[in-house]
C-alpha cells in the first residue's frame, strides 16, 4: 500500500515538473507582442487539441500517443467514454483565450497562479493532506492560497497601489475556492480564467482611471 502511494506521489511529481515548463508560457508572453504570441499559441493549441481528440477514433495515433505519454495521464484523461481533453491541452486552450480576453499583466498573472499553485495544492495536498475541504484537501487549498498570496505581490502592478495587492488577494481567494469546489471543469481551464475574471472586473469597478493594457 505504502509503495503505491510513493510511486503515485512520484508521478504526480513528474506531471507537477512538467507543468512547471509551463511558466514559459506566461514568460514568453510578458515579453512578446500579442499577435506574435496568438501567431505562436494557436496553431499550437490546434495541433494539441487535433491529437488529443483523434486518440479516442484513430487506432495508430491512440497507439502513439499511449506509447509515449499514457504513463503520465490522470484515469479520467483516459475514460473513453467520456473522451477527456488531457492537461496539456486545456493549458494551451486556457493560455490562447487568457491572451485573447485579458490584458497582458492580468493573462500573466493568472496564468503564473495557475501554474504556481495548482503544483504547490497537489504537492501538498497529496503529501500532508487530511481534512477535506470541497473536493480537495484543506492543507492543498492552503498550499493554492499562500502561493497564489507570493504570485500576487512579485507579478507587476500598473501604479503599485495598495488596493492592487488587496484585489490580488481576493483573485487568489476566488481561484483557491474554484480550484477546490466539484465542478466538472478542468482547473486548467477553471482557475486562470476565474482569477482574470475576478482581477479585471475588481480593477475595473475600483481603478476605473488605470490602464489596464499598460503592458499590453
Amino acid at each position: 500500500m505504502l509503495a503505491g502511494i510513493e510511486s503515485s506521489y512520484h508521478i504526480e511529481l513528474v506531471r507537477k515538473a512538467i507543468h512547471l515548463c509551463s511558466l514559459s508560457i506566461p514568460i514568453f508572453y510578458f515579453f512578446t507582442p500579442k499577435n506574435v504570441a496568438l501567431a505562436v499559441f494557436i496553431p499550437l493549441t490546434i495541433a494539441f487539441l487535433v491529437v488529443d481528440v483523434a486518440r479516442y477514433y484513430h487506432k495508430p495515433i491512440e497507439s502513439w500517443f499511449y506509447t509515449w505519454f499514457g504513463w503520465l495521464l490522470r484515469r479520467r484523461e483516459s475514460d473513453r467514454e467520456k473522451k477527456r481533453l488531457n492537461g496539456a491541452t486545456y493549458v494551451l486552450i486556457s493560455a490562447t483565450l487568457a491572451i485573447i480576453i485579458f490584458p497582458k499583466f492580468i493573462a500573466v498573472t493568472s496564468f503564473i497562479i495557475l501554474i504556481i499553485s495548482d503544483l504547490t495544492a497537489a504537492l501538498v495536498g497529496r503529501r500532508f493532506g487530511k481534512h477535506k475541504f470541497f473536493e480537495k484537501t484543506l492543507e492543498g487549498s492552503l498550499g493554492f492560497f499562500l502561493s497564489a498570496l507570493l504570485v500576487v505581490f512579485l507579478t507587476p502592478k500598473i501604479e503599485y497601489y495598495v488596493g492592487e495587492y488587496l484585489i490580488g488577494a481576493l483573485a487568489a481567494a476566488i481561484g483557491t475556492i474554484v480550484e477546490a469546489l466539484p465542478i466538472d471543469v478542468d482547473d486548467n481551464l477553471s482557475v486562470p480564467l476565474s482569477v482574470g475574471g475576478i482581477l479585471w472586473a475588481a480593477y475595473s469597478i475600483v481603478y476605473p482611471m488605470l490602464n489596464v493594457y499598460k503592458f499590453g
